[in-house]
């Protein structure tokens, strides 16, 4: 069997006042740890960001749609390939095979997002026209062509249903494991959510009008976040072709690197890129160092970044000296602690991350 390869991704990341990711109340998301209240974004909501950015890298053919709508993708595919087939036709023929494949979609009280790539919505399309041409009895035909729209559903999956995997409750046997797993980020430090009070002018009053026309609070807090992902090389080749392989996980780790939550940015202009990040390759297992920041870190003359990393490069030589051996290859960017790991530029990282790729497939061979 081949051997195991991960890929951690650790970041620090300053991020000022913002609302980046709210709660059901629209108060900035938070969490307990270490016994203080932290920020917190959730994984969710960077995973988002990250698929958003995948539309910077990847060509359609290789990133996915998460929807409900499924029915309409199919049936948008069919009319474009058959122009003789009209619209309310083309949605019935796939709805008739979606649900033949065990696909809640569109107004089904049942219905979840589901996760679908191109050439998945493509291929069903294909199917559901052959489905409506073929003269066979309805049984013997639906029972033939009912492992054949499962497999389309399971073959040609997109980079990004690799990544985050795919779960269908109402067809278990389409599922796919996540090949990245993604923690939620939290401040290093210890936070207290504020509130920006404010007034809107109507730009068409009276001008003996002195009120507001509007007005209104935002909650919002600041911090240095940590931020944790982690990709598994082995179950990930084991659906992409080499160059595939290396294009994913390089566009994986520039978008984690890159991308950020779009929560009220109109509102706080909040986008930043990492104060650092440290990206590791091990063969035993992926390792999260937030126990670096179990206890909150307080700000020192230079803020909290400096000593955020501080207390990172202490945790994570303190871990690797107890429990586990230093990871098999490491690099920095970004932060002053140079003999940490080997310092490069973010494209210098992208570039080695797509060399150590290569060389993990050519061995296999």
């Amino acid at each position: 069997m081949k051997k195991n390869l991960y890929v951690d991704l650790h970041v620090i990341q300053t991020v000022p006042p913002s609302c980046v990711n709210r709660d059901d109340t629209g108060s900035p998301k938070t969490a307990m740890y270490g016994g203080a209240m932290r920020a917190r974004v959730s994984s969710q909501s960077w995973k988002r960001a990250v698929r958003g950015m995948f539309r910077e890298f990847f060509t359609s053919d290789h990133i996915g749609y998460r929807t409900k709508m499924i029915s309409e993708l199919v049936s948008d595919r069919i009319c474009k390939a058959n122009p003789d087939i009209t619209a309310e036709t083309a949605k019935k023929m796939a709805d008739t095979v979606l649900e033949l494949a065990g696909v809640k979609a569109g107004s089904d009280k049942k219905a979840a997002l589901f996760f679908i790539s191109s050439r998945q919505i493509e291929n069903i399309a294909k199917l559901a026209v052959d489905y409506e041409r073929e003269t066979a009895p309805k049984k013997e035909k639906e029972k033939s062509f009912k492992s054949r729209l499962e497999n389309a559903l399971k073959e040609n999956p997109s980079v990004d249903i690799l990544l985050f995997g795919r779960m269908a409750a109402s067809n278990p046997t389409l599922n796919y494991d996540a090949a990245a797993q993604v923690a939620h980020s939290i401040s290093t430090h210890a936070v207290s959510n504020e509130y920006d009070y404010f007034t809107a002018v109507d730009d068409c009053s009276p001008e003996d009008n002195a009120g507001a026309g509007h007005l209104g609070t935002v909650e919002f807090n600041s911090s240095t976040l940590y931020r944790y992902a982690t990709v598994n090389i082995r179950e990930l080749e084991e659906n992409l072709e080499p160059d595939e392989l290396k294009m994913a996980v390089r566009g994986f780790a520039e978008a984690f690197v890159r991308s950020m939550p779009t929560g009220k940015q109109n509102t706080f202009a909040n986008r930043t890129l990492p104060d650092m990040v440290y990206v590791t390759f091990r063969e035993d297992q992926p390792i999260n160092l937030a126990g670096a920041f179990e206890k909150p870190v307080a700000a020192g003359i230079r803020g909290y970044v400096e000593e955020s990393e501080r207390a990172f490069v202490n945790y994570a030589a303190s871990v690797y000296a107890d429990y586990a051996a230093g990871p098999d290859k490491a690099w920095v960017v970004g932060t002053g602690f140079e003999s940490f790991a080997e310092k490069v530029n973010l494209s210098e990282l992208l570039g080695k991350i797509e060399y150590e790729i290569e060389q993990y497939v050519t061995e296999g061979k």
